[in-house]
């Protein structure tokens, strides 16, 4: 009889537990909905890219992946509601979300769908004149140079900012083409000794115009070092080289003969860009090719130097003959030399012809400050932020330019 009851209850229970009304019938709609920041369209890569969920929460295995199969970088929210991309994407790229999201009522359902980047018409890439903790001379203007045209330039100056302690009054200023654009950020004055200048380029996904898109963000920053400016009349035979407001040098030489234009040395302030202890100069006009120059300190691009010239050594200090140059002799070259460094100003006065823009590319300390101030894209609204200077040698690509994103 136990027994018999037993095998009853038993019974009752399994008749219990598979009553008609309570066995499922096919799979459960889910509960938790999953909503995508970007959609079919192609966007812009540095849109944020994230998805969220409601209803539920996202599981670890959420990613976003390349088109060659690897992760984004990311990062999950606390409460696991979000998974955020971080950075910029790259440009022309799909990518593919993966992983899964389960909702509240336990029931999961898979990622889905792609981000699509846009293809820009061309990638407009940029170099700047200055590297990553150098010291430079109180005139050296920041320089940015674009390896085609700006078409949008008030966009593209919106995206730069230059910061300086203590603050510095400047501006930028666009200036003419040059198998590419350039811009120019100038300060109003000479810039303090010991000024700390950051310079600031998010052009990583702006339209410069034209479907053209910037290449990436750069950042740089340096320093001013000591002031130091070469006076320099011609009608004086000498310069003299002032070091933060005290003479250090006198120095006899001999300027452009004058007889014809070629021959003058411009008047106007001059930038140090480069100097060479040996430098092979030539000049068909003057009829010289190759011929060895020592020390030679670069002041404009159109071939004006302070450099060595034993052959003028006799009327040095007091006869102008050269061919636009500003001759030393080799010991007293060598001693300016030593000195000169990228960015310092060298203030020729005294001769007919005033430098300009067909002189080289640094005359941007021929504008006045409000010619200057007019050369900027962003209209009724001059810029005047703190901010600096520029380095030595030729054009270089900062050390810290981020390459191409994702």
């Amino acid at each position: 009889m136990l027994a018999a009851a037993g095998v009853g209850v038993v019974g009752a229970a399994v008749a219990a537990c598979t009553r008609s009304d309570d066995r499922p019938e096919g799979p459960r709609e889910p509960t938790v909905k999953v909503d995508y920041s970007a959609g079919k369209e192609p966007i812009n890569p540095t849109e944020k890219v994230a998805v969220t969920v409601r209803d539920g929460v996202l599981n670890p295995d959420v990613k976003l992946l390349r088109p060659d199969g690897k992760a984004v970088t990311g990062s999950m929210s606390d409460d696991r509601s979000t998974f955020t991309v971080a950075g910029p994407l790259g440009y022309g790229k799909t990518y593919t979300w993966s992983g899964s999201a389960t909702g509240y009522d336990r029931v999961g359902v898979e990622l889905s769908g792609t981000v699509v980047t846009l293809t820009p018409k061309a990638i407009a890439e940029m170099t700047v004149n200055i590297g990553d903790g150098q010291e430079v001379g109180i005139a050296a203007p920041v320089i940015l140079k674009f390896n085609r045209t700006v078409t949008d330039k008030e966009t593209v100056e919106k995206a730069l900012t230059v910061t300086t302690d203590p603050p510095t009054e400047g501006a930028w200023g666009w200036l003419g083409e040059d198998n590419g654009s350039r811009v120019h950020w100038r300060p109003r004055e000479y810039f303090k000794p010991g000024t700390k200048v950051h310079v600031s380029a998010k052009l990583y996904g702006v339209d410069c115009g034209d479907g053209v898109f910037g290449d990436s963000d750069v950042t740089v920053d340096f320093a001013i070092a000591r002031s130091q400016i070469v006076k320099a009349d011609a009608n004086s035979h000498q310069i003299v080289v002032v070091r933060d407001g005290a003479p250090i040098m006198t120095l006899p030489c001999s300027y452009g003969t004058g007889d014809l234009d070629r021959n003058v040395t411009r008047s106007g302030i001059h930038v140090v860009t480069e100097k060479w202890a040996d430098f092979y100069m030539t000049n068909p006009a003057a009829g010289y090719f190759r011929i060895r120059e020592r020390w030679a300190v670069r002041i404009s691009n159109n071939g004006e130097f302070i450099h060595a010239n034993p052959e003028t050594v006799g009327v040095q200090g007091s006869s102008n003959v050269t061919n636009g140059c500003i001759n030393l002799s080799l010991a007293n070259a060598e001693r300016y030399f030593h000195t000169a460094l990228y960015g310092d100003p060298v203030e020729v006065t005294g001769t007919r012809i005033p430098l300009s823009e067909s002189d080289g590319d640094i005359f941007d300390w021929t504008y006045s400050w409000p010619q200057w101030q007019r050369l900027s894209a962003i209209r009724n609204d001059v810029p005047v932020r703190s901010a600096p200077a520029t380095p030595s040698g030729a054009p270089a690509v900062p050390s810290r330019a981020p390459a191409q994103p994702r």
